[in-house]
Parts: structure tokens; sequence; C-alpha cells
């Protein structure tokens, strides 16, 4: 628009200059040679801007002609340069697409009619590298290095060709060159920093964050989170050396992240080894409101040296209620209660646990309290059965790594604070826990003893039969007897039901070992019912059956003398018709008891581990 106004503005100016010159009297006259050519000034005025325009064309013409070689030279070039950024953008194109044979083509003529571009030279360098020619790569990519134009580009290829090809020592040497190069690569910076770290040169590391931070490369909370996890890898690693510049950067990082767990377990293990028991508790209980973790609590739970175990789970209760109802809140105190021996209190965490979610160190502890209590390994290996198909506990992981300990980097990819606590995905059973009943947190009950048999019915001649043939099982000790034989199945024919199974008290899932020995059918020998047992003294065979016919003769006296039935207590249906086991009071290879000792005792059940 201004233009416009220009031109206009001009072309009345000349129109002006034009109407002056006609208002201008008399005439303009040039003699040459006798001639002699008269005109007004208007007319004068015309011929002569015509005769400057031809003049300039003149020129213009001379020029072009003169400078024409040149023209032509620029022509082709302008021209040559168009076919290269096409030849680049084709072979650009080719590479995206991974046609590696195409992109070399043009990359090849795009390097030919563009002398020295750096963009056909990466062009041919990256189309190498998809094309598997490494040594022509590195070969390319060390060309650049000798132009400060494309060094940081020859530095960035260059380490990801030794990346490549798993040495980590030359990457490590091109990404500090290419820091130096240029302060504000990002892939540099934080290659740098993960090397140092996977080095564990936590102080060169912490010099690398301030650059980076520094140079914009990330924000504050990113820094903060970063320095936090280096602080406390460095303290770690001066723990034993350097106690206390360990303590005040483990301290430093327990400020600069609150959540971070590992910070908060040396910052507390090491004011306790200071004796400061105060400030470890106060940091505990600081990170443990944001984020329970099974080391909290174990920290916490040893804050102070030389505690009892109850004085332990007292803490432990202390802890978990500063944020309730969490499962690792109660596997803590469960776990604790168990070393303090407080059994209904384990059983009663562990229950919450296993209802909300069953997790796999849940079912393992259950197995370790009913070994504890009770040393029921039965019991014992049904909670560890179920605990093998039961979700994995959490645990710090990164990508396929699990680990228990805390790390600061990953192992794999060098990332700097990678490792979070989670439950592991990938690992192990992905179906849901096995069914909790009940029923299964109940204590077990005790094997019920011979006595309980004998206080099963009122006939005073079987319980006389079963306490003189105890009586005679313990005097008899120096005889050796077979339970197999015909001489054991006479004994106790009177008073052990053959072939039937021992009572076990309901709800009670003992082991093999916990069962009361009975004599079965397959245990005895009918071959060997008339013949002497192997090991075995004739006359301690006549002893035995003499002592047999002598209880069956008082147990029959004994039902002559019994009252009649209307002065007996009522008792249920069928409750005289079940047939009373008695479990034998040892194994053959038991010497058996002290003579001199009282031989009541002998009917109490014995179990075998």
């Amino acid at each position: 628009m201004i233009r416009v106004l220009f031109f206009f503005a001009i072309l009345f100016a000349v129109a002006l200059g034009f109407a002056w010159m006609a208002d201008l009297p008399g005439v303009v006259s040039i003699s040459w040679q006798g001639y002699v050519w008269e005109k007004p000034p208007v007319i004068v005025g015309l011929v002569a801007g015509l005769v400057l325009i031809l003049f300039l064309l003149a020129v213009w013409l001379i020029l072009s002609i003169l400078r024409s070689p040149k023209i032509a030279a620029r022509f082709f070039k302008r021209r040559r340069k168009d076919k290269g950024y096409q030849a680049l953008s084709d072979g650009l194109i080719a590479l995206g697409t991974g046609n590696a044979k195409m992109a070399r083509r043009h990359g090849l003529d795009a390097d030919k009619l563009l002398k020295g571009e750096p963009a056909a030279k990466l062009l041919l360098a990256q189309t190498a590298q998809l094309a598997g020619k490494d040594e022509e790569a590195r070969e390319r990519f060390e060309e650049m290095l000798e132009k400060k134009q494309t060094r940081a580009l020859g530095l960035h290829g260059l380490f990801i060709e030794a990346e490549r090809h798993q040495e980590p020592v030359a990457a490590r040497h091109y990404a500090e060159e290419a820091a130096k190069e240029a302060p504000g690569l990002e892939w540099a910076g934080k290659a740098v920093l993960g090397y140092q770290a996977v080095a564990n040169h936590w102080e060169d590391a912490l010099n690398t964050l301030e650059r980076n931070y520094t140079a914009k490369m990330l924000d504050k909370k990113a820094y903060r989170r970063q320095r936090a996890v280096v602080l406390t890898a460095l303290a770690q690693s001066l723990e034993d050396g350097e106690p206390d510049r360990a303590f005040s950067l483990a301290k430093e990082a327990h400020g600069l992240a609150l959540d971070l767990v590992p910070a908060a377990v040396v910052t507390a293990r090491l004011a306790t080894r200071r004796g400061e028991i105060r400030k470890a508790s106060k940091v505990i209980e600081a990170t443990w409101r944001v984020m329970p973790h099974p080391d909290l609590a174990d920290a916490y739970a040893h804050v102070r040296s030389g505690d009892s175990a109850v004085d332990r789970l007292k803490r432990v209760k202390s802890l978990a209620n500063l944020r309730s109802n969490t499962t690792i809140g109660a596997m803590a105190v469960a776990r604790s209660a168990i070393e303090a021996r407080e059994f209904d209190e384990a059983r009663e965490q562990l229950k919450k646990v296993l209802r909300s979610e069953p997790v796999r160190g849940a079912f393992l502890l259950m197995a370790e309290l009913e070994e504890a209590e009770h040393g029921d390994r039965g019991r014992m290996r049904d909670w560890l059965s179920r605990a093998v198909h039961a979700p994995l506990d959490k645990a710090w992981v990164t990508g396929s790594v699990v680990s228990r300990e805390w790390q600061a980097v990953s192992p794999v990819s060098g990332k700097l604070d990678a490792f979070e606590w989670k439950t592991p995905s990938g690992f192990g059973d992905e179906e849901p826990g096995p069914v909790i009943e009940d029923a299964m947190f109940d204590a077990p009950a005790l094997p019920v003893s011979s006595a309980s048999f004998q206080t099963a019915t009122s006939d005073p001649a079987a319980s006389a039969t079963v306490d003189e043939t105890s009586e005679d099982a313990a005097v008899d000790s120096k005889t050796e007897i077979d339970p197999s034989k015909a001489a054991v199945s006479k004994h106790v024919s009177s008073s052990t039901a053959i072939g039937s199974e021992p009572a076990q008290p309901s709800g009670y899932e003992g082991t093999t070992d916990d069962v009361q020995h009975t004599i079965r059918p397959h245990d005895l020998d009918d071959t060997s019912a008339n013949s002497t047992p192997q090991g075995t003294t004739v006359s301690g065979v006549k002893q035995t059956e003499e002592k047999a016919s002598a209880s069956e003769e008082k147990s029959e006296a004994g039902k002559e003398n019994e009252p009649s039935d209307t002065s007996k207590e009522a008792l249920p249906e069928g409750a005289l018709k079940k047939p009373i086991e008695v479990p034998f009071s040892r194994l053959p290879d038991d010497p058996g008891l002290d003579e001199e000792k009282d031989t009541s005792k002998a009917t109490r059940p014995r179990f075998f581990n």
C-alpha cells in the first residue's frame, strides 16, 4: 500500500513538472554546424528523457554480453545445488523407510553434487549404520571430527557406535568430549552422569549434575530428586569409612526427597550409631507417613540397640499406628510379634493381611508362626504350599530387574533413580492367590491322649484292661515286642479294634509323625500266629499270654459286679459300641519307661519327630 502511494506521488510530481514546463515562455534553441533546432521546453525535456533511456538500455546490453560467462556458471551451479538438495531429500526419505540401498545411492549423489555438505555426510554415515557397515560408519564419523562445525555430530555418532558394540569406556570418553565441546548437549550430560553413576563415581556425578542443572537440562524438581539419590548412594559408600560425612550427606538427601526410603534408613542408622535416638525416630516417622516400607519398620525396631523383643514389638506397633490399615505395617507387627513370642497378636495381624492382600510374604510368616508356636510341620507345609501360588511381594523393580536391595542406578540401562517399589509383573504366578478360609487361622488342637478315650466310656472293665495292658507293656521292658507278631496281637486284641483308624480331634491337621500308632490288619502275620517271634523268648511269650488271660478274667469279673443299667448315667447311643483305640506306649526300639518311676504315665501318648 505504501509503495502504491509512493508511485502515485512520483507520477503526480512528474505531471506537475511537465505542466510547469508547458507554462514557461520561450523556446530552447540548439545550433550545431549551421543547423539550428528550436523547440519548446516541454519537447526538449521529453527528448532528453528518451535519449537517457536509450543510453541505459545500451549500457545494460553491453554489460550483459560481457558478464554472460559468469551468469552461465551461476546458472549451472544453482541447478547443481538444486539437484543435490533433491537427492539429499530423497535419501533421507529412503533412510526413514529403511531402504538402505536407495538411501546410499541418493547419499552418494548428494555428496557429489553438494561438496562439503554436512547433511550429505551424515546421510552416508547413517546409511552405513543401517546397512550394518560399522567400519564405514565409524570412518565417516571420524572424518566429521576434523571440522569444528561437525565435531559434535561426529562425537554423537561415535558414542552411539560404542554403545552398540557395548564399549562403555569409549562411550563415556565420547560423551565427555561432547559435553566439553558443547555444554548444552542434553544427551552428553545425561550419558556422562549415567556412566559415572554406574562406576560409583559419586563425587564426579554430583559435579556433572550441577553442570546439567546450570545448563537447564532438567527442572528444579528433577534436580532435587536426582541429587538426593546421588547423595544417598555416596552416604552408603562412606558409611563405614567416614560416618560423620555420610550422616550429613544422608540428612541432606532426606531433606531433598522425603519419600526416598534408603535416605531415611541410612540417616536413621547413622543417627543411632551417634546416639541420637530421637532424631533417628523422627526421620523414620516422617518417611513412614509418606511411604511405608519394611526397611523403615526394621530400622525403627532396632533404633535402640539392646532392646528386648517385647520392646521392639511395642515400638513397631506405634510406628504402624502412624499410618493405619497398611499391609506393610501389619506384616511388620506380625514379624516382631513372632520374635516376641506373642503368637496371638501375630496371628491376628496376618489374618488382616491375608484377607485384604494375600501376598507371598504373609503365607511364609504364617508358616513360620505355625512352626514357632506349635511345631506343627503339617500346617507349616500347608502354608508353604499356598505361598508358592500367592502373588509376589513388592520389591525394587526396574524393567526386567527385581532387587531386594535398593540401587541408585539401573544396572542395565544406567538410568539414575530407575528402581521403583512396586509389585513385579511378569514373574511367577499372575493368577489370584489361594482362597483363605477363617478356619485356617485357628490354632491346631492337641492330640487326644489315651485317658480321653478311657473317659469316653463308662465300662470299668475296659478301663482296667487298658491300664493293666499299659502296665504290662511298661514292666516287660526287657522283652522285645514286634507289633507285627501274634503275641502282641493276642495281647492287644482285648482292648484294640483291629483295622480301625486312630481317632483325631476335629479340625486337626497334623503330620504323619503326630499320628498315634494303631495296629492295622496288614501289620499282623497269620503265618506267625503260632510261632515264636524272632528276638522274643518263649518264657516271655507265655508270660504275656498269662497276663492277657488274667486281664480278660478281671474284665468278666468286673462285668458281673457291675451295677444295673438303671443306676448308670445315660450315655449317648452307640457310645459303648465304638472300639477303644489305645496308642502304643513305646515303639519296639524304645528302651521303655523306668521301672522305678510311676508306671501310670505309660498310657500317655508319645509323639515321635
